[in-house]
């Protein structure tokens, strides 16, 4: 058994172990070890632990010290100069004109080397450029071309899950993957949703790879040829997850039906015919493949599933909201949608026109400004003039001819005081109600 420290020299970076020499490190605390480049500034990931021989690389390096408050300090001055140094070498990319892309400046601890990473499609002559850099910084320059996955490891960002990348959160190194994950894995092979932020496929597909591999070997494969509880027939889809299978029986128009990988037997496995000597069973012999539930999940009922209440819930949704669609679309045919809206108001009963009313002069009449005297109803036989009785409605009269009494003369019109006026209008003459002793005036 071997003692160890493991350190990071990056936020997300492969860890590297160390012979601590006797020191107890806590997780999260600087350390000065030595490397192959010399002296370098990181953070214990592990503290102080035993592992085989066989785990590590012999001879380990040692821990020089822990990290003062001075070499603290040694470390922000490095990364206040990566950012200067970064400004000056996009300039001089510019200047030369090379296609290059940086991504980061990484000083060593000591100052005396300065490495710059760059992304490109192809190769750069940039011997100008690296002459130009140590005339002005005086140190040893080193540029470093890497690919797109480790570019999105340095500079980070948020994956379409929502959550940090994993190469730069907490992945060592990066696994191989492949196409053939996405295609176990029932995935879409469209490249934009298989692909991550770099432009290569995506770290997860390698996570649940060894569970799918699992699960392919207990399932039949498509167009196999089976024997279920309910007959023989083909499998139409597999379902990895809940490893179930939907088959299409022989002897059945209807729906494939579905069935759990454990109520099957497979004849033929993936050829898709029916074997020419093949004879089917017996249907007792076959209901016996049938899948009974123990007692338990029987107590729960078809719902104890959490895909069943999943469904039973998006469609009890889905109907509310098609009602609620359709309730929408009757009240904007009915044109309600503005009525609902405004509060109702009280209706007013519609009142009478009293007797003295005067009705309203048109724009045309004559004399602007002369108010004309309000009359009443024509007063009947026996009724004085000027009364300020309200007449009361007759009933219509049984005879088809009406009497009528002549009325006054053409051009006049009795008032309610019994005086004289000439109209000026003939279309101003108001028709008489009916039964009042008298027909319109012609």
């Amino acid at each position: 058994m071997t003692e160890i420290i493991a350190v990071r020299f990056k936020a997300g970076g492969k860890q590297y172990y160390f012979d601590p020499q006797g020191l107890q490190v806590p997780q999260g605390t600087g350390v000065i070890v030595e490397t192959g480049k010399g002296l370098e500034y990181g953070v214990c990931s592990r503290p102080n632990a035993m592992v085989r021989d066989d785990v590590v690389v012999q001879p380990l390096r040692p821990v020089v010290r822990i990290a003062t408050a001075k070499d603290e300090k040694q470390v922000k001055d490095n990364h206040r100069k990566e950012k200067d140094a970064m400004k000056v070498c996009q300039q001089l990319v510019e200047r030369h004109g090379l296609d290059m892309k940086l991504v980061e400046v990484e000083y060593s601890f000591d100052g005396s080397k300065i490495i710059f990473f760059f992304t490109s499609e192809g190769r750069v002559d940039f011997r100008a450029l690296v002459k130009d850099l140590a005339s002005i910084f005086r140190s040893r320059i080193e540029l470093r071309q890497i690919g797109v996955r480790d570019e999105a490891r340095m500079l980070g960002g948020l994956g379409i899950c929502g959550k940090p990348f994993c190469c730069h959160q907490f992945l060592d190194e990066f696994q191989p993957v492949s196409i053939k994950m996405a295609k176990t894995q029932n995935l879409s092979l469209n490249p934009t949703k298989i692909s991550g932020t770099c432009g290569r496929l995506m770290c997860c597909l390698k996570y649940e790879q060894e569970a799918y591999e699992d699960a392919v070997k207990r399932c039949p494969k498509q167009d196999s040829f089976v024997e279920c509880p309910d007959g023989v027939g083909n499998v139409t889809a597999v379902n990895l997850l809940r490893e179930q299978v939907k088959v299409r029986l022989e002897d059945s128009t209807e729906q494939p039906k579905t069935y759990r990988t454990t109520e099957i037997r497979v004849v033929r496995n993936g050829k898709g015919k029916r074997p020419e000597d093949y004879v089917a069973p017996p249907k007792e012999e076959l209901e016996k493949l049938r899948y009974i539930p123990p007692e338990e999940e029987r107590s729960l009922g078809d719902t104890a599933s959490l895909a069943a209440l999943l469904e039973q819930y998006m469609a009890v949704n889905q109907q509310a909201e098609e009602e609620k669609k359709s309730a929408s679309r009757n009240r904007r045919r009915r044109g309600g949608g503005k009525k609902e809206a405004q509060p109702d108001k009280p209706k007013q009963a519609p009142v009478a026109p009293a007797a003295s009313d005067k009705p309203k002069a048109k724009s045309g009449s004559s004399g602007s400004g002369f108010k004309r005297p309000s009359r009443g109803p024509k007063p009947q036989q026996g009724q004085p003039k000027g009364g300020a009785q309200k007449p009361q409605q007759p009933k219509q009269p049984t005879q088809p001819p009406k009497q009528t009494q002549p009325g006054p003369k053409q051009g006049q019109e009795t008032g309610a005081g019994g005086e004289k006026r000439r109209r000026s209008r003939p279309h101003h003459r108001r028709k008489k109600p009916q039964g009042e002793g008298g027909g319109a005036a012609n």
